[in-house]
């Protein structure tokens, strides 16, 4: 991979990482100015499940931000793009479909091969 595409998905990568910053602090927000005492019970069980809901998203994309810290500190230690399964070059279009992959396509479907074998 050359330098130019490295840098491409470095910034890619900075992206997602501001946004879900951006989504996370809109969340705070949001839940912080929606307190008060709402007397229907189905409009409290309406904005209750909307939050459950809020916070599973959250919770992804908390995962998510895990993956892109990792695939940056890839980059940074020259190792963005290197399937960590055999070494092999990850293919470009792979990381344009999802940049913080750590396994190229064939060792990623044998990875969840043997985890649908395993009942994972």
């Amino acid at each position: 991979m050359d330098d130019k595409q490295l840098e491409k998905f470095k910034n890619q990568l900075e992206d997602m990482k501001d946004k879900i910053m951006n989504d996370v602090e809109q969340t705070l927000n949001d839940m912080t100015t929606q307190t008060g005492n709402i007397p229907d019970p189905n409009d409290r069980a309406t904005v209750e499940s909307d939050r459950n809901f809020e916070l599973r998203i959250r919770d992804r994309e908390r995962k998510l931000m895990n993956k892109v810290e990792e695939a940056l500190g890839r980059i940074d230690e020259g190792e963005y793009g290197i399937c960590e399964g055999c070494g092999e070059d990850i293919a470009v279009k792979r990381l344009e479909a999802r940049p913080v992959a750590k396994y190229c396509i064939d060792c990623k479907t044998k990875q969840e091969q043997q985890e649908k074998a395993q009942g994972r």
